[in-house]
């Protein structure tokens, strides 16, 4: 590592790496509370078809069970991202890094700030863009995404999850865990990329595969 590299780690380290976990997880749950909202307000509203049921008095059951999303939040966020940091420390393990869990998940916790990026997006197109998409448009965009090349409403539903997780925001998601493993450790970056790829991309291809496997 040059000196100049070894500058950039530090200043990585001292000025991005040393926040309050626990704060910045309550923020990442605060964001996502607020793209539910805006989804649920500016799109799912809009809605023709729901708008038909407001008229009859039947969109109460879907805002509750829409609603369901707040609770969620925090406890699939815990869940995604305890296992990516598992997935990394057990893939630090084997090439003898000595990364703590803790580390690890506090990187996956200030690099899930990305996935916002989408998320924005979507709500950015349907506004501005197809501004009179169905609840089922909505449901199968995702921006910069493999599904956007097929007529979704042609594929077999296994095929949207899958379309839609093969995406050019997922492909950096990798790199940007690459270099963060490679600024915390101080190691060689080759070694960064093989931790990455041999535990969470591999994982991820792998549920990917299982996904449409076993999809009934």
């Amino acid at each position: 590592m040059t000196n100049k590299q070894f500058n950039i780690r530090k200043k990585f380290i001292e000025e991005w790496f040393d926040f309050n976990p626990v704060l910045f997880f309550i923020l990442i749950c605060v964001m996502s509370f607020v793209i539910v909202f805006l989804k649920k307000s500016f799109l799912i509203d809009e809605m023709a078809a729901f708008e038909v049921l407001e008229e009859r008095g039947e969109m109460g059951l879907f805002n509750m069970f829409y609603s369901l999303q707040y609770l969620v939040v925090p406890i699939f966020y815990g869940w995604k991202l305890t296992l990516t940091a598992f997935l990394l420390w057990v893939g630090c393990f084997m090439f003898g890094y000595k990364l703590t869990f803790k580390e690890l998940w506090k990187l996956v916790l200030l690099l899930e700030i990305w996935f916002f990026i989408p998320e924005i997006l979507k709500v950015l197109w349907f506004l501005v863009v197809d501004t009179d998409p169905n609840y089922w448009d909505v449901r199968a965009f995702y921006p910069l995404s493999i599904i956007n090349f097929f007529d979704y409403e042609n594929l077999h539903n296994r095929w949207h999850y899958a379309l839609k997780a093969l995406n050019i925001f997922e492909f950096v998601y990798w790199f940007l865990i690459v270099y963060g493993i490679y600024f915390l450790s101080g190691k060689k970056l080759s070694y960064s990329y093989a931790i990455v790829f041999s535990s969470y991309v591999l994982f991820f291809l792998i549920w990917i595969v299982y996904y449409l496997v076993s999809y009934r």
